[in-house]
């Protein structure tokens, strides 16, 4: 199997699995005792937690573990402190964890405003601050998309929301590892990460949380995690996530490079190679892994279901909606036509990936895109001139 589904999930780091393995046989204490297996427990988690506020430059004291980016998503949205008529301003294309709390806060009289997004799916800046007001309590921006992979102004983002004195959360799920983010030099005050996203164990993750700030707890308990978030904690995912989140950052330019290096040739060929196909997301201010692509004439989903006959791990976007079966809202917002989100394809790569695969992909791929265009309803339309 090739595997470029990366945004979805990634292959767990051998050093990963390997740092876990005693947590889940020798040392099974939990932190919260006070004999030498619960206290060998409680310094793991805590070096943990150094490991994972150093990958963002942040304090250990403002990283609360959740159990992923969801979870640091919906602790944000609940826990924030809501007066009358409170407004919370968020965007059309951030994921579904920000957009179904946002609903739910929206029929228990919360104001949301979803800010609009240009077709590179890019928030311009300034529209964010004809939407501030007096009520606004806070502003939830994606850092990165996880569908086109654009990246977002969040430096500028953050100045307006620091200027106005509203807190800014970032959903920094795909961002976190595979770029450069300082927390304290972009004036961010929540922040959101997924270990698994990063070469960690599924199941955990993190929410940043600037010090002197409050959120109510949304887990009430036993008053693990500072009171914030109740229960005994998962050592052995949170060893594994602080591993992760040290390689990440002891390896970000290397894997910077690697990565936009697979991205660039496959991202080449792809337009080179298959007429009618477009690259969707901003040309520049992209995730150094992803590649999203339009196919004209070919639905997504047969184009992953053939791929997968290939040996291909790919998606059409979002691997957290696709039980949701609808048409993606990322693309719809953007001003894509039907016809273009169907023939969407989302190809991610990570590091245990190699030149060979993506050219046997880019090969897989025209074939498989001739196939398709060869019974497409569309084939009058547009041209498909085979450039096999």
């Amino acid at each position: 199997m090739i595997y470029l589904d990366n945004a979805a999930s990634t292959q767990i780091h051998e050093e990963v699995l390997n740092s876990m393995l005693p947590y889940l046989k020798e040392q099974y204490g939990n932190p919260s005792s006070i004999h030498r297996y619960g206290r060998l427990a409680h310094k793991a988690v805590e070096k943990a937690r150094k490991q994972i506020a150093l990958l963002i430059n942040a304090d250990p004291s403002e990283i609360l573990i959740t159990s992923g980016g969801t979870e640091s998503n919906n602790t944000v949205l609940n826990g924030i402190k809501i007066k009358n008529n409170s407004k919370i301003i968020t965007s059309s294309i951030e994921h579904d964890a920000i957009l179904e709390p946002c609903k739910k806060l929206s029929k228990n009289g919360i104001n949301v405003d979803y800010l609009h997004v240009d077709k590179f799916g890019s928030i311009i800046p300034s529209e964010l601050k004809n939407h501030l007001s007096e009520n606004t309590c806070l502003v939830s921006i994606m850092y990165a998309n996880n569908e086109v992979g654009t990246i977002q102004r969040i430096s500028e983002i953050a100045k307006i929301c620091n200027e106005e004195k509203i807190p800014l959360h970032t959903d920094a799920v795909q961002a976190v590892g595979k770029i450069p983010i300082d927390v304290k030099e972009l004036g961010i005050d929540f922040l959101s990460i997924s270990s698994h996203k990063l070469y960690g164990p599924k199941g955990i993750g993190a929410l940043y949380i600037k010090n002197g700030l409050e959120i109510d707890p949304v887990i009430l308990g036993g008053g693990q995690e500072s009171g914030l978030r109740s229960g005994t904690e998962n050592v052995a995912n949170i060893v594994g996530f602080g591993k992760a989140c040290e390689l990440a950052k002891n390896n970000l330019t290397e894997n910077i490079t690697y990565m936009k290096k697979l991205r660039d040739l496959l991202i080449e060929k792809v337009l080179n190679e298959i007429p009618e196909v477009t690259l969707n997301g901003d040309p520049q201010l992209r995730l150094p892994n992803n590649a999203h692509f339009t196919f004209l004439g070919v639905n997504g989903e047969d184009l992953i279901i053939k791929l997968d006959e290939y040996g291909i791990a790919a998606s059409t976007g979002s691997a957290c909606s696709v039980n949701t079966q609808r048409a993606s809202h990322v693309l719809q917002a953007m001003g894509f036509s039907h016809e273009q989100i169907t023939g969407s394809l989302r190809l991610t790569v990570g590091i245990f990936n190699n030149e060979h695969e993506i050219n046997q992909t880019v090969n897989s791929l025209k074939k498989i895109v001739e196939e398709l265009r060869s019974f497409s309803p569309f084939k009058e339309k547009y041209s498909f001139v085979s450039k096999i």
